[in-house]
């Protein structure tokens, strides 16, 4: 299963984009034994529209145009449900197991995600009710991949 995120916005040279290249690293060098490949992480332009739901829905074309026919779509919002790093996993190793070809993990830009993304997706998180930016949710994003594989792998990184 090809793993992906999807993240409106371009992280510039910093700590931030350093942090999501060593968790996407790690990742990347798990997945072949677990049966999954990526995750790739795909930046798309912010919307240039005057308004919020004219971005936001510039940034969902965007989106949509970039995501995989068929999978599995998890959309991170603030209005989404929390899961425990487990039953992401748990989640994660469904979809494969199911033969699903993708899993997309989808991060709006600094207005959130448009309605019809959120209902599209198979599943919709949330890291709290904390308002977090994007290019940290990014991050968050990249670690739990990386944790749900070494909970997959049965590696002591996941300490319950």
């Amino acid at each position: 299963m090809r793993l992906s995120v999807i993240a409106v916005g371009r992280l510039k040279d910093g700590p931030e984009r350093d942090l999501c290249a060593r968790y996407q690293e790690r990742a990347q060098g798990l997945a072949r034994g677990l049966g999954l490949s990526g995750p790739e992480v795909i930046e798309l332009a912010e919307g240039r529209g005057r308004r919020t739901e004219e971005r936001r829905r510039e940034e969902a074309k965007l989106i949509g145009e970039r995501l995989p026919p068929s999978g599995l779509v998890i959309a991170l919002d603030e209005r989404g449900r929390s899961l425990d790093s487990d039953g992401f996993a748990n989640r994660l190793v469904a979809a494969r197991d199911a033969g699903t070809p993708a899993a997309t993990l989808l991060i709006g830009g600094a207005d959130g995600l448009d309605a019809e993304l959120r209902e599209r997706a198979a599943l919709v998180l949330c890291f709290g009710a904390l308002t977090i930016p994007h290019q940290i949710v990014r991050a968050l994003v990249l670690e739990q991949l990386y944790r749900a594989m070494t909970i997959m792998a049965g590696h002591p990184y996941h300490r319950a």
